[in-house]
């Protein structure tokens, strides 16, 4: 996500949300990370967002990028951890009701096998893809490539203090809800685990949903068991409730446009939590994660049976997913790899 984002200041909560800070002592590979240095206060804290702007202000690369000249392949490692072993990836259905066609009850919990919404899908069918292979290209600190793995390991549909759908919801809140599901065993901690915030309308994740980002990873530092932790998320607000600036506004190939329009922006923010899951390993000069060097930008495109629009298959489902930067050779924005 691009590092142009402002740091935000955190409503005081019972947890504090960590800057951007790794332990580089891991050479590059995630492990049970905790915090570098000692959390901030919980008043004070703040964190760095790594946003999805809305379409129409990314500054994409143009379509061969063959624009202006580029040395390497136009993306860099600046020496954090990568999630290299493979990305885990944890739904959290946060709504009174279900979000999409098909999801889970709300209250339950269980394993990403039991999500039928077209969200589960794809998180269940997107490793192992030609789609993601796009970031094997990406290395450790020890120079081992990225593993082409994501796990949909588990899901928690919170039905418990469920934001209003018009509700502004801090970093500090969404932290505090993980926290409790932490405690209560709704959730398993896990460091490799990108930890997916899903809401419903137009509650607004961190202030800025539709306006100036669509969706936006992080990570916080909160307690298990007594430690310190760090663990990363996303917040996925509805991305259909602004059509005109978080979706690319054509046909659902799926006849599900909420969902069609989440696994774009869910697709953005798992493999830049795969490729620079701390803000602190791999971006370019202008401080772009390989997803927004690359967002809103489509490829090739075609006509589904339905008449959506697609531009690639997972798991013998047609979906419309941005490209994704590759580093090799001189870079570019690709479907596959």
């Amino acid at each position: 996500m691009s590092r142009l984002a402002p740091r935000l200041a955190l409503a005081a909560v019972a947890v504090s949300v960590a800057a951007c800070a790794a332990d580089n002592s891991t050479a590059g590979s995630a492990t049970e990370l905790t915090p570098s240095a000692p959390a901030y206060s919980v008043g004070n804290d703040v964190a760095q967002r790594h946003v999805q702007r809305v379409r129409g202000t990314q500054l994409e690369q143009a379509p061969n990028n063959s624009a202006r000249p580029r040395k390497g392949t136009g993306i860099s490692y600046h020496g954090g951890p990568v999630l290299q072993a493979g990305t885990k990836v944890a739904a959290i259905y946060w709504a009174s009701s279900a979000i999409y066609p098909g999801g889970p009850t709300p209250g339950t919990a269980g394993s990403g096998a039991q999500d039928g919404s077209l969200v589960g899908f794809f998180l269940r069918n997107i490793g192992g893809s030609p789609y993601f292979n796009i970031n094997s290209t990406y290395t450790d600190g020890s120079g081992r490539n990225i593993v082409n793995s994501v796990a949909y390991t588990q899901y928690y549909a919170n039905n418990t203090n469920v934001p209003s759908t018009t509700a502004s919801v801090s970093d500090a809140q969404m932290a505090s809800m993980l926290q409790s599901a932490f405690a209560s065993g709704a959730l398993t901690y896990d460091a490799s685990t990108l930890y997916a915030i899903f809401t419903a309308g137009k509650t607004n994740l961190g202030g800025g949903f539709g306006s100036s980002y669509c969706a936006y990873h992080t990570h916080a530092t909160i307690t298990v068991g007594g430690v310190a932790r760090t663990v990363l998320y996303a917040a996925m607000p509805y991305d259909q409730a602004y059509p005109g600036t978080c979706t690319n506004a054509t046909a659902s190939p799926n006849n599900d446009a909420g969902a069609d329009a989440e696994v774009n922006t869910l697709a953005h923010e798992t493999e830049e939590t795969t490729t620079d899951m701390m803000g602190t390993a791999w971006y370019d000069n202008r401080g772009y994660e390989n997803a927004d060097k690359c967002a809103w930008t489509w490829g090739t495109t075609y006509t589904t049976s339905n008449g959506g629009v697609a531009n690639m298959n997972i798991g013998g489902k047609d979906f419309l997913v941005q490209r994704n930067w590759v580093n090799a050779g001189s870079g570019g924005c690709l479907l596959s790899y």
